[in-house]
């Protein structure tokens, strides 16, 4: 394709094809009152040569944040060979894979990228990508309703991510399910006893925890996962990509599905996206997934070959038997995740893992020393975590001044908790730049 504007014959050829005397014409349908009648109040033209000093002076005033932030989006060290093998012209122009004679470089990286995913998480398979967190959490919901069969409640831990639970409400309102919240205890945590109280009814398909949860705890699992398997409800995990590798995996305490945000892991933060939701299940329940799944077989000469081995969305087989309606898997978002994993290996990724708790305690030493007090007197976190003091969102916007991004606010998502900022703490800050931050403070 040449992009090249169409002429003024090929506009009159259109025009007379279509049996019209003037572009406007095109347009008489529209009450005349909603059309723009003027001139566009847009600059001269700029040559390109003006126009690359113009964006270099725009690029200048931008400001480079020492980040203390996550809330399910962190700033981690991406290693350069991430970005040199993503942007090959083979990953970056390829397609979905439904040509596998040709296509096996792509189809061959989902396939370790799945492999990848089952290891973390403990589970026996998981799909070549969805969306996001919040979507494959979503997913994850609609696939346990499945698998259950009956009862009409969904049960979701308040501690999961916020804005996760508004996407489960979403795609819950065509179904008219109810939709219940167990509330949180004195300890951050999901409180176990309300959350056996509504599991009692016998009318849950879906439960949903966070592990890390929202306030970057490590939730019960174990005991979760005793009470999901007590009432025989489909138990949810949602994770942390990097925590799993110091961290017991889901599978050990029940989980029959367990989703989670792949960002961390090689995706930079990129004002919010793309990113990459990572799935996982039981291979019992492999026909209920939804997406893609790459599988490896043997090609007629007997050499190995990757394909793909299933496909449940309405694209693909009769509505009523499909398991979802998610299209693209985010190929490019998971080839990153594999390449970031395979450059850091089990041992780098338990290093970031280590190096983000020593730092973050560290940071919670020193801010815990200067007033800053801990709302849920919890200390069994990772490297996220909640601290209050008066006039708190007043100093986040003094420190952004001097460019920290200190905490997000927790009031914006839980009412009681004003003047509570969620910390978060990666491999990538330096103990200078703590110091700092805890001077200015």
């Amino acid at each position: 394709m040449a992009y090249i504007p169409h002429s003024s014959e090929e506009e009159r050829e259109m025009l007379k094809a279509l049996k019209l005397n003037g572009v406007e014409e095109l347009y008489s349908h529209i009450d005349r009152e909603l059309l723009f009648d003027g001139e566009l109040n847009l600059p001269d033209p700029l040559s390109e040569l003006e126009i690359v000093e113009k964006f270099k002076g725009l690029a200048a005033k931008n400001r480079e944040l020492k980040i203390f932030a996550g809330a399910g989006a962190y700033d981690r060290f991406i290693p350069a060979v991430v970005d040199y093998l993503v942007e090959r012209g083979e990953f970056l122009t390829a397609y979905t894979p439904y040509q596998p004679e040709v296509s096996q470089g792509t189809l061959t990286a989902i396939f370790e990228y799945q492999t990848v995913v089952a290891e973390l998480t403990g589970m026996e398979v998981a799909n070549a990508s969805m969306y996001d967190g919040g979507s494959a959490l979503a997913e994850a919901v609609l696939m346990a309703r499945a698998i259950k069969n009956r009862g009409d409640t969904v049960v979701v831990s308040s501690t999961v991510h916020p804005l996760y639970r508004e996407v489960v409400k979403t795609y819950l309102y065509g179904y008219r399910d109810k939709y219940v919240e167990i509330p949180y205890d004195e300890r951050g945590l999901t409180d176990l006893n309300r959350l056996e109280e509504v599991l009692k009814s016998n009318d849950v398909h879906a439960l949903a925890v966070q592990y890390l949860n929202f306030f970057g705890f490590i939730e019960p699992l174990k005991e979760i996962g005793e009470l999901a398997q007590k009432y025989g409800v489909p138990l949810i995990v949602v994770s942390e990509p990097i925590s799993l590798s110091v961290l017991k995996p889901p599978a050990e305490f029940g989980a029959d599905i367990v989703v989670g945000e792949g960002q961390p892991m090689g995706i930079p933060l990129s004002f919010g996206g793309p990113y990459l939701g990572f799935f996982a299940t039981r291979q019992r329940f492999v026909r209920k997934m939804p997406g893609r799944l790459v599988g490896m077989a043997e090609d007629l000469e007997g050499k190995r070959a990757f394909t793909l081995v299933l496909q449940t969305r309405e694209q693909h087989i009769r509505r009523e038997r499909a398991t979802s309606n998610i299209c693209s898997n985010q190929n490019l978002m998971a080839l990153r995740f594999l390449i970031y994993t395979a450059a850091l290996g089990k041992e780098g990724l338990r290093e970031v893992a280590k190096l983000s708790v020593s730092k973050a305690r560290y940071l919670y030493r020193g801010l815990t020393a200067k007033g800053w007090e801990n709302p849920f007197e919890n200390e069994h976190f990772l490297w996220e975590f909640p601290v209050r003091r008066e006039n708190a969102e007043g100093i986040r916007k003094k420190l952004l001044e001097r460019d920290f991004l200190f905490g997000v606010e927790l009031k914006r998502f839980y009412p009681g908790l004003e003047n509570t900022l969620l910390v978060a703490v990666t491999e990538k800050r330096t103990k200078g730049e703590i110091d700092e931050l805890l001077n200015l403070l």
